[in-house]
């Protein structure tokens, strides 16, 4: 019964990120040659200024990318962090306090980030998209901010590097947290504590995009000293490809 709840809503975050794509197709078909015409003229001036600054990272980067952000150091201090949060709450309470509590809680945190990072990189390999981050080449505190939020729900599928929305970075935070309230978490746990631990790493992905794009990891920098400066596998604007 349990996993007969996942699949119906994992089927209903789908279907529900579907409807504004479609919605979009039906008013393009709908709006006629002219519309079309224009449509196609505006990609046409505005699309171009991408491919100054965009090439598409290669099969290898992305692979590297993947094994850094499912065992690198990020992920394991992430977990060991979350875990200290969960302990100090007693979340949850039947794994206890004492050592084994506390590597009960690292151990799930890790795994849920590692299956939401699977999930991205599968769906984002099935549909063709750049889930790489890529920082802002504008300027000011808040075009920046807004641009590593938007990057969170968006990807790259084109050779020309113009942003869609994108469903695999809506569902990853979802599929790791609703794997564990299934396989591992305690009984009473069910889709609803699944999609709420799911909405807490949601945020945690804006967070990691603000970091990334605020903190300065140039070559001259700690991170790149202890070669922590992986970026998402993504140079920084205007940095030879």
């Amino acid at each position: 019964m349990k996993m007969r709840g996942l699949m119906l809503l994992l089927l209903a975050i789908a279907g529900l990120t579907m409807l504004p794509a479609l919605a979009v197709a039906q008013s393009v078909v709908d709006s006629g040659a002219s519309s079309s015409a224009e449509v196609s003229t505006s990609l046409a001036t505005t699309r171009p200024q991408f491919a100054l600054t965009y090439t598409r990272p290669t099969e290898k980067t992305k692979l590297h990318n993947y094994f850094f952000d499912t065992f690198g150091p990020y992920p394991i201090v992430g977990a060991a962090v979350v875990a200290g949060i969960n302990q100090y709450e007693g979340t949850p309470p039947e794994w206890k306090q004492g050592a084994e509590g506390y590597g009960k809680r690292v151990g799930s945190n890790f795994a849920i980030a590692g299956v939401s990072t699977t999930t991205r990189y599968a769906l984002a390999k099935a549909f063709r998209e750049d889930t790489l981050y890529y920082r802002c080449e504008c300027k000011g505190f808040f075009p920046r901010l807004s641009h590593a939020v938007i990057s969170t729900f968006t990807s790259r599928p084109g050779d020309d590097g113009h942003r869609v929305f994108s469903f695999p970075a809506l569902v990853a935070p979802y599929a790791g947290t609703m794997t564990a309230a299934y396989a591992w978490y305690p009984d009473r746990y069910n889709a609803k504590d699944g999609f709420r631990m799911g909405n807490y790493s949601l945020l945690g992905y804006i967070g990691g995009n603000i970091a990334l794009e605020f903190l300065y990891s140039g070559p001259h920098s700690l991170i790149s000293r202890m070669h922590l400066n992986n970026g998402h596998g993504a140079p920084n604007p205007g940095s030879p490809r």
